[in-house]
């Protein structure tokens, strides 16, 4: 006869096998088929602007948030002259439905305006100043909030590859994108849609299986800061949080990839090894490295890892960002 402590453990190992079989069922019925490997190369390693023997992009994050206003026109134009492969740029949206380029759902930190995006239309937003709080306001003064047209359009002219950054509006950003590839049909081979939000990119390739897809992750992100500091005085609170981070990592590496068919995954540099890039190379994703920011960084990944990054900075090392 089993024991009750016996009885107890088999019926959990059932359940949690049963569980996991589910998963594994809803995963193979819902799943998006992952993008051919040699489609998603013409968008991470283009013929062009690539560096070192392993043909690594270096993509201006945020457009290079160093070297100009982060999200702008000029910083596109900056990126372009100072050798990027391509360029990182924000998707968010005004109070009146606008696709725009903006980090922060606040214009606060970035222009001379205050308020929330959701409060902001396109016209409030156009009368800012996008370079008012950058470092390099005098050379830049004046530059607008723009459009995800217009970026897109510059980026189509400077033959740069665009890394489409969704904050989320998961319903609303697919759409935009959606129709903004069928305008420029030269995005399928020359842009990514990116998201920390799965959701997101599920919609993506839902609306449009071709557009090449990757997930964005920090782990740890949850319960702690990008610097390591515990995001909650509360113990209670920060072992909680700690648990979820546990069980987001699993599905990123073991459910979300399968079921949104990403082509990349857009990691927190610091997380970063030879084995990390191996174990998604097997799986046929590529690993994108953010934000390096020095030089030395820099030859690593073009050199050792060779694989795609993003940097601040195109031009000098510049403050660690997370």
């Amino acid at each position: 006869m089993l024991q009750l402590r016996d009885k107890v453990t088999l019926y959990s190992v059932i359940i949690m096998v049963v569980l996991l079989g589910t998963v594994y069922i809803l995963i193979a019925v819902l799943r998006i088929p992952q993008m051919p490997v040699d489609r998603a190369k013409q968008v991470l390693h283009p013929a062009w602007g690539a560096f070192g023997t392993g043909k690594v992009s270096a993509i201006a994050h945020r457009g290079g948030g160093h070297d100009a206003p982060e999200n702008t026109i000029a910083a596109i134009r900056e990126a372009s002259q100072n050798g990027a492969t391509g360029v990182e740029l924000d998707l968010e949206f005004s109070a009146d439905g606008v696709p725009i380029l903006m980090h922060d759902d606040t214009v606060d930190r970035t222009t001379n305006g205050s308020g929330p995006l959701t409060k902001s239309s396109f016209s409030d937003l156009r009368k800012l100043d996008a370079a008012a709080k950058h470092r390099l306001r005098s050379k830049f003064s004046g530059e607008k909030v723009p459009t995800l047209e217009e970026a897109v359009e510059e980026c189509i002219r400077l033959q740069l590859t665009v890394y489409f950054d969704v904050k989320g509006h998961p319903e609303e950003a697919a759409a935009t994108l959606k129709a903004l590839y069928k305008k420029n049909p030269v995005l399928y081979n020359s842009s990514i849609v990116c998201s920390f939000d799965p959701d997101v990119i599920y919609r993506m390739r839902q609306s449009d299986p071709e557009v090449v897809t990757a997930l964005t992750y920090s782990p740890w992100s949850l319960s702690h800061f990008g610097d390591g500091a515990p995001r909650f005085s509360s113990p209670w609170k920060h072992y909680w949080m700690t648990l979820l981070d546990v069980a987001l990592d699993w599905a990123q590496h073991h459910v979300l990839w399968r079921l949104c068919g990403i082509s990349a995954i857009l990691i927190q540099k610091n997380f970063v090894s030879q084995e990390y890039v191996q174990y998604w190379a097997h799986r046929g994703v590529e690993v994108v490295a953010w934000t390096v920011n020095t030089k030395v960084e820099k030859e690593y990944y073009q050199d050792v890892l060779q694989i795609n990054y993003m940097t601040d900075s195109l031009v000098e090392d510049c403050e660690q960002h997370y």
